[in-house]
Formats: structure tokens, C-alpha cells, sequence
């Protein structure tokens, strides 16, 4: 009788175990940002040196350039929606730049001269972008709205809001899109608001870490929220209503966000400031984001 030897499979990666995927300094100190596109390139900011933007192909193990901004603009965060339109924070001169998909020149399509940054930026369905806006001298923050106005520009303002914020930084938004999080990194809180408009209303506490210890967050197509926990070397995942999850292990200590990619969104990337690199993880539900850029929410 022939046997027929079977073909070895291979073993799907652990959920939850991180590994280091770019060798360690590919990025400065202000690595951040992390968003992926269509394809599945990742994209971070400050490859190399201030203002530029990196690209890591699906399977790499190193970052190329992808573009570079004008005029001495510094990149906080990138996010790109279901058209493959690129958009990207510059905190260094009050910027959002635009660029196309197939090119790689940014466009400038905000600008405000009273945004202290702005820092994080999320995408509604609808295409409309909040910002976070911390003064971190002030130790204060604000949303901004960023939309279409009747011209076909984007036009924007300050939210306003029942309590005054601390540093703004990390941002997403429900699964639904009527709930926004807010991390305020002074105070490690996190808040949620329900969108009205241009106004954000019903704020609840959901979550207190150690003050200076949130940076980004996103959230999952299940309304979980993962948030990098910097200095502490994790990603902590909470549900909705705050209630921790579990936290994920890192192999740096100083996580400054994370994005959904892969094939089915259910690979994290996280960016190191410590050691500037960039690591992943598998997780077991979709990210949020990565469900509208599939066209599947």
C-alpha cells in the first residue's frame, strides 16, 4: 500500500504574543501614527528623521520612504479611508495634508491657526475628521470637527463640550460612530462623549490609568478599545464601558499607538518610541477602521 505523505501546516500564530517586525532605530523618537492601507502597507511617521513618512510592504521586515512633508511640517498621525485618501496630522504647524492614493504628494486641506496641534485624528464613515488638541503647557485639550463644508472644503472648529479636558491625545470612535473616546494623557483618563453635531455631550469616565501613561488608542469592530499604555510596555484592551480586558505584553516599554491590518484586520501594529521600531500582534476581532476601509461596516 503507498502512503501519501500529507503536507505539514503550518501553526497560526499565537493571539495575543507580539514580536518585533523592523530592526531597532528605523525610526526617531517621534515615531507614531500607524495606519495601513488598502493593500496592506503600513505607513508611520518620522522614518529616519522628522517630517518624513514610512512604508512597510506586507512580508517586510524593513521601512522605506514614502513621502516626506513641506515646509519644516512634523506628522502625529495618519489615517486613511475606504477611497485610499491618506490624511495626516502635522502637530508642528496646524496642519491636515491629504494625499491621493497612487501618488505621494501631500496636499494641504486644513489649517488653523489656533489648533496648539493638532495630535490624533479618526475618520467618520461619512468622511469627517476629529482631531485631538492638547496644550500640553496648559495641560488642556479640545476635538476639533473637520468636515465638507458647501464649497467641497474642509472647514472646521473647536467641539464644544460639558467639562473642560485635560491633554487630548488618543482618539477613536465607536463601531456606530455615535460615541467618541478621548484619552487625556496628564490624567491617564479615558472619556467617552456622544456626537451631536458639532457638539460633544453625556461625558463618562470609563477608565483611569496612571496619570502620563496613555498615548493612542483604537478601537476594534466589536466597540473593544486598545490602548497603548506607555512606560508600561503594553497594549491594554478594554471593553466599552471601561472594564479591563486583559493587557497585551510588548518587547519595548514605550508604545505610542497602533493601527489594525493584515488580511482580515486582525493584525496590530504598534510603534516602539523606545528603541523606534515597529512590532505586531494577532488579535481575535477586526479592527474598526480597517472594516470601513473594506466597505464590510
Amino acid at each position: 500500500m503507498l502512503l501519501l505523505a500529507s503536507a505539514p501546516t503550518l501553526a497560526a500564530p499565537k493571539l495575543f504574543e507580539s514580536t518585533q517586525l523592523t530592526p531597532s532605530g528605523e525610526y526617531t523618537f517621534g515615531i507614531e501614527g500607524p495606519a495601513v492601507d488598502h493593500d496592506g502597507n503600513l505607513f508611520v511617521v518620522n522614518l529616519g528623521k522628522a517630517g518624513t513618512i514610512g512604508k512597510l510592504a506586507p512580508g517586510a521586515t524593513a521601512s522605506e520612504k514614502f513621502t516626506e512633508l513641506p515646509d519644516n511640517s512634523i506628522g502625529n498621525a495618519i489615517r486613511i479611508d475606504a477611497t485610499g485618501t491618506m490624511f495626516v496630522a502635522d502637530y508642528k504647524r496646524h496642519n491636515i495634508f491629504a494625499i491621493a492614493p497612487g501618488t505621494t504628494e501631500p496636499r494641504l486641506v486644513f489649517h488653523a491657526d489656533d489648533m496648539s496641534q493638532p495630535n490624533d485624528i479618526t475618520l467618520a464613515r461619512d468622511g469627517t475628521i476629529y482631531a485631538s488638541d492638547p496644550n500640553w503647557k496648559a495641560r488642556s485639550g479640545r476635538i476639533w470637527r473637520i468636515a465638507k463644508g458647501p464649497d467641497g472644503s474642509l472647514q472646521g472648529a473647536a467641539m464644544s463640550a460639558p467639562r473642560a479636558m485635560g491633554t487630548a491625545n488618543g482618539i477613536d470612535l465607536s463601531p456606530d460612530g455615535r460615541t467618541l473616546y478621548v484619552g487625556e494623557s496628564n490624567s491617564g483618563e479615558i472619556w467617552s462623549y456622544a456626537i451631536d453635531g458639532d457638539a460633544l455631550t453625556r461625558p463618562k469616565l470609563i477608565k483611569t490609568f496612571e496619570p502620563n501613561t496613555i498615548d493612542g488608542l483604537r478601537t476594534d469592530a466589536s466597540g473593544r478599545l486598545l490602548v497603548a499604555h506607555i512606560l508600561k510596555g503594553s497594549i491594554a484592551m478594554l471593553a466599552p464601558d471601561g472594564r479591563m480586558i486583559r493587557e497585551i505584553a510588548l518587547k519595548a516599554k514605550e508604545p505610542t499607538n497602533l493601527a489594525f491590518g493584515g488580511t482580515d484586520g486582525k493584525t496590530v501594529y504598534v510603534t516602539q518610541r523606545q528603541g523606534g521600531f515597529i512590532e505586531s500582534f494577532r488579535t481575535d476581532v477586526e479592527g474598526r477602521e480597517h472594516c470601513l476601509q473594506m466597505r464590510k461596516c
